[in-house]
């Protein structure tokens, strides 16, 4: 299962006095699991950006501290910078990383901004997607007349905060008041050209960016930019929402760029950004070279650029997360100003390795994994065995689909196999995951063992968390057995449909899947046995029986076809 990740971006108001912004960010550290990844003083505007990220409980608890932190150290009375701002925290964003949706993330900001508001008493509008009404989605709405305006929003019907609303006191003429919200992943990109004319690169950046450019008079290109009945200036809207774009020259690269920032990539996704610019700079005689990504980066964008590309080419999407990556960076030129390392551009990889899939077993070679089976550990044993045994008859009928997808004379079945592929890709994940997590569960076993047991009440601690680490140890197991019966359905589709010259390889799959089926099941037996709750150990037993048995079928039924295609 996906980690969930988010990101915070609070903005202080206090730029210029580093022993203030360490104290702050030294209390958004002291949060177990969340990593600080940048710190941004601003001496003429008197603030500082700071961003973390770690899994939500963690995240939104650093928020809080911080929020604290600065309350206590920054008077707002006395605060005076060139950008505009509210409070002491005057901006807190809660940002979607991975396993996790931005409706999540909203309410998880509401939470927040209320708790903020009743334990630090520190008034707080939500906005962006955790806006309670249209309007204040706007920060600029909730932050109208800034900290100075405050006496007038507060405790007035409309204007005042969403939690925390009172008549202006000392408390809030000190900490001012904040703004709590969430909204997406804001990627920073740009796009090379073969050209090195600013001009040009602003008229493309002008074509697509949402602003879009002035309508001016006689659609003439140095025509009187036109007005509308308020005097406003009237914009003819460019191609992509959520776009900001301007054109400029870089001299390091000696080449111009479309610059971009995309604030909401659920709406302009980095791929549409990428082929649209294309179009744009073609339709001007000019060539995308390749992209540049300032910062860090969702894995999301790349996973969901380098399918689509795959799509574009007829291919099947059921490769390796790795192999669909590198297809994004190939696809978009993501290299070719300098080296684009996945492990320090994205973002899950560089907070958490094992994001990639690689656990502390996973993550060792054939070769290790088999040496530290065979050593005097009692893990990692015939469950983390049994889930890779299923990992390798997932990746079997993964592999026949491949092939099926790419074999000459089936062009127009790629999208059937690779599906089949996509399918077979989640299974391997879950079953990997599955390999490390038996492991995990031996751990809670000895973990709860090594309790103390001298008195009463630590006897009956113990055996609670005894009975709880066996109820564990018995349902991962089951969990294996579940997810590796899954993968019957795509081995026998490959042996009925699949490239023939492959049908033994699904064979092996269908071989592989019993087998992890029916050493996940011992292990589900032996540790249901340990169970003081008969009935649960009962239940899981039996459970586990009919998956078994079930498995048995499948494997005759996969074997028969296989046979039969053999023969022929």
């Amino acid at each position: 299962m996906e980690k969930q990740i988010i990101e915070c971006v609070p903005n202080f108001s206090e730029g210029r006095d580093k022993a203030v912004i360490k104290a702050i960010t030294d209390a958004i550290e002291a949060v177990e699991g969340v990593k600080l990844l940048d710190v941004d003083p601003g001496e003429a505007t008197n603030r500082t950006v700071v961003t973390f990220v770690g899994e939500p409980a963690a995240v939104t608890e650093a928020a809080f501290q911080g929020v604290k932190r600065a309350a206590e150290l920054i008077d707002m009375t006395k605060h005076h910078g060139a950008h505009p701002r509210m409070g002491a925290t005057d901006v807190l964003p809660l940002i979607p990383i991975s396993g996790i949706t931005l409706e999540e993330c909203a309410a998880l900001a509401r939470d927040l901004a209320k708790r903020i508001a009743d334990e630090l008493e520190i008034p707080t509008y939500c906005y962006e997607a955790a806006a309670f009404t249209p309007e204040r989605k706007n920060l600029a709405v909730c932050r109208k007349g800034e900290y100075e305006a405050l006496p007038e929003k507060m405790n007035h019907e409309g204007l005042g905060p969403d939690f925390g609303d009172r008549p202006y006191d000392e408390k809030v003429a000190r900490t001012g008041a904040t703004t709590v919200g969430a909204r997406d992943f804001l990627i920073a990109v740009n796009f090379n050209l073969n050209t090195t004319s600013t001009r040009r690169a602003n008229a493309i950046a002008f074509d697509v960016r949402e602003k879009g450019r002035p309508q001016r008079e006689g659609g003439k290109p140095n025509g009187k930019p036109m007005k509308d009945a308020g005097g406003n200036t009237i914009m003819i809207p460019g191609t992509l929402k959520a776009t900001k774009a301007i054109g400029w020259y870089i001299d390091e690269y000696g080449i111009a760029q479309v610059s971009m920032n995309i604030t909401d990539i659920g709406t302009t996704p980095l791929h549409v950004a990428f082929d649209e610019v294309t179009r744009a700079a073609a339709a001007r005689g000019i060539r995308v070279t390749g992209t540049e990504i300032v910062g860090l980066v969702p894995k999301r964008a790349l996973i969901e650029a380098g399918r689509y590309f795959l799509h574009k080419q007829q291919r099947s999407t059921g490769i390796a997360e790795s192999e669909i990556i590198r297809m994004a960076i190939k696809s978009m030129g993501l290299d070719e100003l300098s080296e684009f390392r996945p492990e320090e551009k994205v973002i899950e990889y560089l907070i958490d390795p094992e994001s990639k899939g690689a656990g502390r077993l996973t993550g060792m070679s054939c070769f290790d994994f088999a040496a530290e089976t065979a050593s005097e550990s009692p893990a990692p044993g015939g469950g983390s065995i049994s889930a890779y045994m299923g990992v390798l008859a997932a990746a079997l009928g993964t592999m026949v689909a491949n092939l099926s997808a790419h074999k000459a004379g089936w062009d127009e079945r790629w999208e059937e196999f690779s599906n089949w592929a996509d399918g077979g890709q989640d299974l391997v994940k879950r079953l990997m995951h599955l390999v490390d997590e038996d492991t995990e569960a031996f751990n809670r076993i000895m973990a709860a063992l090594s309790l103390p047991k001298s008195t009463p009440e630590e006897k009956e601690a113990r055996a609670q968390a005894m009975e709880a680490a066996t109820l564990y140890a018995t349902q991962v197991p089951l969990q294996t057995m579940e997810a590796a019966s899954d993968a019957f359905e795509l081995l026998e589709a490959m042996a009925k449909e699949g490239n023939p010259a492959s049908v033994s390889d699904a064979g092996v799959g269908a071989l592989a899947a019993r087998s992890a089926v029916l050493g996940a099941e011992l292990n589900v037996r032996i540790n249901a046995a340990g169970l003081k709750d008969r009935k649960a150990a009962e239940e899981l037993t039996a459970k586990a029986a009919k998956i078994a048995a079930e498995a048995d079928a499948a494997e005759r039924r996969i074997l028969l076809i296989v046979k039969e295609k053999i023969d022929k």
